[in-house]
């Protein structure tokens, strides 16, 4: 049995040790000097390739997960989570892809009033923090996703978010394609 370098070793126990994504900067001042960062990990990866759990970005560091393909499987054994209700994910939507945001126009995307017990939920689940407040009348809360936000939901980035066009279930025909004439009925 070949014994894996050091560096390889102890980073994987420091991911698999923590609870969240671990930065990229941590793992770099652990690491000898001679060690690079991206040829460590990219060993990690390929050491779990095909296994039960693989590394993965998420956030602004690396964290082990499950295989997807595992998923169905574990449904049985792990307590799943309780859903969000509809409207604190409608809410949740709109904060990441408008953040920072007030209540008010959170409100005025979604067309209905947002309730405290909504804003609550998200903030009780880590999604969402106050991001300060806008230099408006009032100055009204700014609401914008957390770093868990990221982590839940498998993002390394708000950039990997899905772009509106990933979200249309089939694209609409433009307007200026006449539609198909039914078939005739047979007698």
């Amino acid at each position: 049995m070949t014994t894996r370098p050091h560096a390889e070793r102890l980073l994987e126990a420091v991911i698999f040790a923590s609870r969240d994504p671990v930065p990229l900067r941590t793992l770099a001042t652990l690491l000898p000097d001679t060690a690079d960062l991206d040829e460590t990990l990219a060993a990690i990866r390929a050491h779990h390739a095909g296994g039960g759990f693989e590394l993965v970005e998420a956030g602004q560091g690396v964290m082990f997960r499950t295989a997807p393909d595992l998923a169905p499987d574990l449904k049985r054994v792990v307590e799943i989570p309780r859903r969000l209700p509809r409207a604190a994910m409608e809410t949740l939507a709109i904060i990441a892809y408008h953040q920072p945001v007030t209540r008010a126009e959170i409100e005025d995307l979604r067309g209905v009033s947002l309730s405290q017990t909504t804003l609550d939920a998200l903030l009780e689940a880590d999604l969402v923090t106050p991001a300060g407040h806008k230099e408006a009348p009032g100055r009204p809360a700014l609401w914008a996703t957390t770093p868990h936000f990221l982590t839940q939901f498998g993002l390394k980035s708000l950039r990997d978010l899905p772009k509106r066009t990933d979200l249309l279930v089939e694209p609409a025909a433009p307007a200026s394609e006449p539609a198909p004439a039914p078939e005739p009925s047979a007698l």
